[in-house]
């Protein structure tokens, strides 16, 4: 698949939370086709301490305005720079990169899509794709706190969303597997991204219902197109780099369940 190098104009950068921001960004021209699941590698500007670039899910793409999502966590000084763009400032990505989720075979395919955190990030745009074929998937969110659910509403435009907190401070208390939803419905597939455990978890929980399951692995991934090595992951058919087999994998693949 082909790969740009776009400069992108900040369109606005709202504040979601006290580490969670999303940026909208508008290309001159047409933006790319993008999938579910891949990523875009950013360039923080000014930075004395930042000097690699960025992987970013991509979270929803606008086609109508011509826009791209990216919703960023504080985690570092590099994204904490991204925090700080204005509307008008540009940012230079090179996308889209990495494969993304697998779409159902039919509408009527149910898909249950499980995220943690700011791992939700691509699920929207996953969700949005699903909705748009006339599917309606099921959300399962999860956060230590209801500070830390990110687009709910977002995500309630296109399918039902379950909500689990950790302190109960919303949705049903614990974690996503714990969920009531898990022992209620059946699903046909699921897709996950979030923290690592919580996405191991989630893979045993469809080993266990003998469905299939892809998670969004959050390798480091400093270059995003597969020379630096640094987001190598083991699987039964060997070592894979994250950024170009991946980032989604079929579970099985993985040796989290070996």
């Amino acid at each position: 698949m082909k790969k740009y190098v776009l400069d992108l104009e900040v369109v606005s950068n709202e504040t979601l939370s006290d580490i969670h921001a999303l940026i909208k960004l508008r290309a001159a021209d047409p933006l790319p086709e993008m999938y579910p699941g891949q990523f875009v590698e950013v360039r923080v500007e000014n930075s004395t301490s930042t000097f690699l670039r960025r992987p970013i899910s991509v979270n929803f793409v606008d086609r109508r305005k011509n826009q791209l999502w990216l919703l960023v966590a504080a985690v570092g000084e590099g994204t904490r720079h991204l925090m700080t763009l204005q509307a008008g400032d540009k940012l230079n990505c090179i996308l889209p990169l990495g494969h993304g989720f697998t779409l159902p075979e039919s509408p009527g395919e149910r898909m249950l899509l499980v995220g943690g955190g700011v791992g939700v990030a691509p699920l929207l745009f996953l969700g949005s794709e699903i909705h748009k074929i006339g599917g309606e998937p099921v959300f399962l969110l999860g956060a230590k706190t209801k500070t830390g659910l990110l687009e709910t509403d977002l995500f309630k435009q296109f399918g039902r969303v379950c909500i689990t907190t950790e302190d109960g401070s919303a949705g049903e208390k614990g974690f996503v597997t714990q969920h009531s939803v898990l022992n209620e419905e059946r699903f046909d597939r699921v897709a996950t991204c979030g923290p690592k455990p919580m996405m191991v978890s989630v893979a045993r929980y469809a080993e266990q219902a003998g469905i299939e399951c892809e998670a969004s692995l959050e390798n480091s991934m400093a270059c995003g197109i597969g020379a630096c090595l640094c987001c190598v992951e083991k699987t039964i058919d060997g070592n894979i780099r994250a950024c170009q087999e991946g980032p989604v994998l079929n579970t099985r693949k993985l040796l989290w369940q070996h």
